[in-house]
């Protein structure tokens, strides 16, 4: 590379040093410190102007207040000194070469405090100005170093850019043939490929990993079904896409599917050796990289800006893949009872869990709102269909930001006809243990919990059943006080946290039955043997707390009108619901499950958060 003909910035420095070393003695008005001084003027002040701040201007006296100044928003003056007089030095002006009368702007004041009296101004002394001598010279050091690396970063960069611009001017000529005289490629989806050993296949995907190495480059691709190791080498890392590949950039691969080598291990036990490809959407790199916008110590605020990126991770992928699995084997366990999927309205003009909940909006010059609960809707089906459930948004206007609260959530719901209590509790252990068996048994989700959730075993059959009462009494025993810090009575609403310690201290999953009636809603039956209870359960389980609530409700018309009186609930409105007590009543009970609590409990996830796919709570309805 030709040498330049003008002075490098330390080249500049230099010279400048030489024309200033005499300088600094007048300027401070000091001798016989030229062994410093010449230290001191390695470079020009970066502070240093043509022209005076308009405080300045003519004036030959510079201010420096150690406890009251500041280096930021002080100016010089008497009114707002600086300092430190390191900072009083860098802000005199002109600039020491243009200084015709150095002396004359180098006063420096310093407030002088005395024990018994009040504080006064005086000039710094020479021992002071000795010593502001040395903290220019290492200041001015520090400039000369900066400068000497910026100059060597400025160059590497340059040689650099011409290294590349070499590089990419080679990768321009090198074009590859998507050959098919090698054979035909099959258009595949990424989980066929591990079937395929010795077929050449065309994969289009997402670059999940990416390692380039000098001879190979690994790409770890996804479509969503599956992940699969592919290898360039040869002219496919020479081209201009090789350049320019990124994580996240889409791209197309042509390649023979080979069996990974003894010893060696990739997704699915094989790898894609790659004979044509290219770029099809190609994601940023540098500031804006994949990489760079969320990491492990990304805030949860900024993570839930990004959850459209965050669902691209492996984790997040995982938990979502695995719901589908979750739900669909809700599915295949309904179908097995002939239990039939409705879908309720999400709007409505009644409430099921009370008024303080719902999200109120304008419908057509009427109040409605979206649904709590679509247990009402589901028990009007019962004549006709028999069992049904529904797999739907509810939602809840709850001030709360605990971890197992979302404001609109994936609720599962069933209503059984002709059944008893006990039927109800035997139908929710079973249902439930078949779907966790279910999901052991298929090799994908099982995988996903035994990676998120590596502890995980199946529950015990039967669960324990749990009277309220004897809940009550067990809270006391164990210490388990209330947020007040007093012991637990009959009657009262057990809070989250005492609920979650008391399942988590027993273990296992937990059927807690005969809730107080005038803690639970209008429609639950009262329990014969103790009418101030109810036939209602939840479900709870380690680690989440409640999953599960059900209860018989009222068949009894009067008993059903007495229900409404009691909370203050107008019967109009009702009239539908109040019917199916009129036209044919008969014992029946239902209950709702939360999918998001659910997953939170298989797969250890320490919010519900994470098991939605864009959570919604106090605060956040965005993205």
């Amino acid at each position: 590379m030709a040498e330049s003909s003008q002075p490098t910035i330390v080249e500049q420095a230099q010279a400048a040093a030489t024309k200033l070393a005499g300088a600094v003695s007048d300027k401070l008005n000091i001798g016989g410190t030229t062994g410093a001084t010449s230290g001191a003027y390695q470079a020009t002040c970066p502070y240093a102007s043509d022209s005076e701040p308009d405080n300045m201007k003519g004036s030959s006296t510079v201010y420096i207040d150690e406890k009251t100044g500041s280096d930021s928003t002080g100016n010089g003056s008497e009114s707002a000194p600086f300092a430190t007089a390191l900072a009083a030095y860098q802000s005199l002006s002109p600039s020491p070469e243009h200084d015709t009368n150095p002396g004359g702007l180098a006063t420096l004041m310093v407030r002088k405090t005395d024990a018994d009296g009040p504080s006064e101004w005086v000039e710094m002394s020479a021992s002071a100005k000795k010593k502001l001598v040395k903290g220019i010279e290492g200041w001015r050091k520090k400039e000369l170093k900066a400068a000497q690396e910026g100059e060597k970063l400025a160059l590497a960069r340059k040689e650099q850019e011409e290294r590349d611009a070499k590089r990419r001017e080679e990768a321009a000529g090198v074009v590859l043939v998507d050959d098919e005289s090698k054979g035909k490629a099959t258009r595949v989806k990424v989980y066929q490929v591990a079937d395929m050993v010795g077929q050449r296949v065309r994969i289009q995907a997402w670059v999940h990993r990416y390692r380039p190495q000098s001879k190979h480059y690994f790409l770890v691709l996804r479509d969503g079904t599956a992940f699969v190791q592919t290898i360039l080498t040869g002219d496919c890392i020479r081209t201009l896409d090789a350049i320019d590949l990124t994580v996240e950039s889409t791209v197309e691969v042509v390649g023979i599917v080979e069996k990974v080598k003894e010893g060696q291990s990739a997704p699915g036990g094989v790898e894609v050796v790659v004979d044509w490809w290219k770029i099809l959407g190609k994601a940023p790199g540098g500031i804006d990289a994949f990489e760079g916008r969320l990491t492990a110590k990304t805030e949860p605020s900024i993570r839930a800006d990004l959850r459209h990126l965050e669902l691209r991770g492996q984790t997040a992928a995982s938990v979502m893949l695995f719901r589908a699995k979750m739900l669909r084997a809700f599915r295949e366990g309904f179908e097995k009872r002939r239990i039939i999927e409705v879908t309720p309205p999400c709007m409505v003009q009644t409430s099921v869990e009370g008024g303080s909940t719902l999200f109120e909006f304008d419908y057509y010059g009427s109040k409605a709102y979206l649904t709590q609960s679509s247990q009402l809707y589901l028990e009007t089906a019962l004549p006709a269909l028999g069992d049904v459930y529904c797999i739907q948004e509810s939602f809840r206007a709850e001030k709360s930001l605990t971890r197992r609260h979302l404001s609109e959530y994936t609720h599962l719901e069933a209503e059984l006809v002709f059944i008893e209590f006990k039927d109800l509790l035997d139908h929710l252990e079973s249902l439930i243990c078949e779907v966790v068996d279910t999901l052991l048994a298929d090799p994908i989700a099982s995988e996903i919990i035994k990676t998120l959730h590596p502890e995980f075993q199946a529950p015990a059959r039967p669960f324990l059943r749990l009277d309220y009462r004897d809940a009550i009494k067990y809270l006391n025993e164990h210490n388990i006080l209330k947020e007040d810090g007093s012991h637990h009575v009959v009657g009262d609403d057990i809070a989250e946290a005492a609920e979650r310690k008391m399942t988590d201290q027993i273990g296992k999953p937990i059927m807690l039955m005969h809730f107080p009636k005038a803690l639970k809603s209008f429609y639950m039956k009262a329990l014969p043997s103790a009418p101030e209870f109810t036939e209602s359960v939840d479900v709870l389980v380690p680690g989440v707390g409640e999953v599960v609530g059900g209860s018989m409700r009222i068949a009894d018309l009067d008993e059903l009108i007495a229900g409404y009186k009691r909370e203050g609930i107008p019967m109009e409105p009702y009239y539908w619901f109040t019917d199916q007590r009129k036209y044919g009543t008969t014992e029946h009970g239902g209950y709702g499950l939360g999918v998001e609590r659910l997953l939170a409990w298989l797969l250890k996830r320490y919010t519900v958060r994470e098991c939605s796919l864009y959570p919604r709570y106090m605060g956040r309805a965005t993205p």
